[in-house]
C-alpha cells in the first residue's frame, strides 16, 4: 500500500505545490481546502497520480473529525505523514485588532491544527510510526511589527511542536517544524483582504504607515529573496521520508539569519534590527 499524507491548505501555494510534488512522488495524497472550485481543481491537477481532495476548515471542528474519517476509510485506518500547512495573515497593529479577530486568527493557525492533530496521534500511536509536520514560519522565530495576530500563532506553534515533540519519543512518531520565510503564494493577497475586512484604517494611529504598507502589499510586496514552494517541498519529503528527520528545517536565507540572530545577539539588538525591518 502507498504511503499516505493529508496535507492542509492546498488551494494554492505551499499546499497545493507540495501536494502534487508528492503525488508525483508516489504517495497517497488527501489534500484539503474550504473552496469547492479549489477542490475541483486540485481533482483535475492530480487526477493522473490519484491525488484525493477533501473539504476541510480548520475553523469548523466537524469538519476536521469527517475530512480525517474519509481519510483512514480510504486507508483501512492508516495515515503515515500529516502535514499541517493551512493558514493565513492578519496583519494590523495589535491595538487595532478586535479579541474576536485575534481568535480567529488562531482558530485558523493554531486551534484547528491542534484539533486535527490530536485526533491523528491515536491513529499513529497504533501504528507505531507517523510523521507529523508543521509548517510554521520566521515570524515564528523575530517578530516583526504589525503582523502581531500571525507572529503569535507562529510562536505558539513552535512551542506547541517542541512540546509535542517530548510528548511523543520513543513512539516512532517524528515532530517536525517547517520554517519557511518568503514563499511565493497567495499570503500577501489574502493578507490585504483580511486588513480591509477587518481592519478600521482611517480611524487607526497608524493609518498614515498602513495606507504606505497597503500600497506595496497591493503590488505584490517585498518579494526580496522569496523562492518558490518547490523550496518547501524539498524540504518536506525530507521530513516524511529521511529515517532520521531534522527536528526543524528553515527554508529561507531569511530563516536562517534569524535563527542565527535569535541565538546569538543579543535581545535589545534584535529587537532594534526588527524594528528597522518593520520600518
Amino acid at each position: 500500500m502507498a504511503r499516505s499524507i493529508l496535507i492542509t491548505g492546498c488551494s494554492s501555494g505551499i499546499g497545493r505545490h507540495c501536494a502534487l510534488g508528492m503525488a508525483r512522488r508516489g504517495w497517497r495524497v488527501f489534500a484539503t481546502a474550504r473552496n469547492e472550485a479549489d477542490l475541483a481543481a486540485l481533482r483535475g491537477a492530480g487526477a493522473r497520480y490519484g491525488l484525493e481532495a477533501i473539504y476541510l476548515d480548520y475553523a469548523d471542528e466537524a469538519s476536521i473529525e469527517a475530512a480525517l474519517n474519509s481519510v483512514l476509510a480510504a486507508t483501512e485506518g492508516r495515515l503515515d505523514a500529516l502535514f499541517n500547512n493551512g493558514a493565513y495573515s492578519q496583519p494590523g497593529a495589535l491595538e487595532d485588532l478586535s479579541s474576536a479577530v485575534l481568535r480567529a486568527q488562531f482558530d485558523a493557525n493554531f486551534f484547528g491544527w491542534h484539533e486535527l492533530t490530536r485526533q491523528v496521534i491515536p491513529v499513529m500511536r497504533r501504528q507505531n510510526t507517523g510523521r507529523i509536520v508543521m509548517n510554521s514560519s520566521v515570524l515564528g522565530l523575530v517578530a516583526l511589527g504589525f503582523r502581531g495576530a500571525y507572529n503569535a500563532s507562529k510562536f505558539a506553534l513552535e512551542g506547541y511542536t517542541d512540546t509535542l515533540r517530548i510528548e511523543l519519543a520513543h513512539t516512532g512518531i517524528e515532530v517536525v517544524a517547517i520554517e519557511p520565510g518568503p514563499i511565493e503564494s497567495r499570503m500577501t493577497e489574502n493578507a490585504v483582504a483580511a486588513f480591509h475586512r477587518n481592519v478600521d484604517i482611517d480611524a487607526s494611529v497608524h493609518a498614515a504607515y498602513y495606507r504606505r504598507r497597503l500600497a506595496s502589499m497591493e503590488k505584490g510586496g517585498n518579494t526580496f529573496g522569496q523562492l518558490g514552494p518547490e523550496a518547501v517541498l524539498e524540504v518536506l519529503i525530507e521530513a516524511c521520508e529521511a529515517p532520521n528527520p531534522a527536528t526543524h528545517y528553515a527554508v529561507t536565507r531569511q530563516t536562517r539569519i534569524a535563527a542565527f540572530g535569535r541565538r546569538l545577539l543579543p535581545r535589545r539588538l534584535l529587537h532594534k534590527a526588527a524594528t528597522r525591518a518593520t520600518n
